[in-house]
């Protein structure tokens, strides 16, 4: 499991998640990352020129993926916002993810034109069979699988019985010296239990 952070920390364990117009981060050259579209924490500010300038700035190198635009919790509507970014991400060298929100099913997302499923959405959402079904498909067609807003151990496990195999979340935001050894505790001891995984690869 790979747990990125929006709080920049030095920890081979921890990787970096970047979010466009978030202006106090700083791009972690030494290990792994990834990029968010900002759609959540920054709407008013995310424009798809925008995004795609940033993105050509910033060095590749150790990047899981990139998010395209989406609309939190309505999969109707994230579909045609996030389609025509799709090609536009991987052009730029990213493997590109795309988020799925309340709605999302099998049968309506655009499995050829992505490389990552990012499970969003709310945590409704996010604990649904729907949820669940989505993971287990993106394993079966080989794509990388990543979870947003895991702040708990509750949650990083779930994750990881699914077969999720990254996750981001704000908690080191919170105090990153005093809650760092949390997350440390939660990686080991996933990696000294580990889980039966809920979900049939091929």
């Amino acid at each position: 499991m790979i747990y990125l952070s929006g709080k920049a920390v030095r920890h081979p364990k921890i990787g970096a998640m970047l979010s466009f117009n978030a202006s106090k981060q700083r791009q972690q050259h030494q290990k792994v990352w990834a990029v968010d579209n900002g759609c959540f924490s920054q709407p008013a500010k995310y424009s798809d020129s925008g995004f795609l300038q940033w993105l050509d700035s910033l060095e590749r190198k150790n990047c899981l993926f990139a998010v395209a635009p989406d609309v939190v919790g309505d999969a109707a509507a994230t579909f045609p916002r996030a389609m025509p970014m799709l090609p536009q991400i991987r052009e730029l060298g990213y493997k590109v993810a795309y988020a799925a929100q309340d709605g999302a099913t099998i049968d309506n997302l655009p499995w050829p034109k992505f490389d990552c499923l990012f499970i969003g959405g709310t945590n409704k959402f996010k604990l649904s069979q729907a949820a669940g079904d989505l993971i287990a498909h993106a394993l079966l067609l080989r794509k990388w699988v990543h979870m947003g807003r895991v702040n708990s151990y509750k949650r990083i496990r779930l994750a990881s019985v699914l077969g999720v195999q990254s996750v981001d979340g704000t908690y080191l935001a919170f105090g990153p010296d005093k809650l760092l050894p949390n997350i440390e505790l939660w990686l080991n001891t996933l990696e000294s239990q580990p889980t039966l995984n809920l979900t049939n690869r091929r």
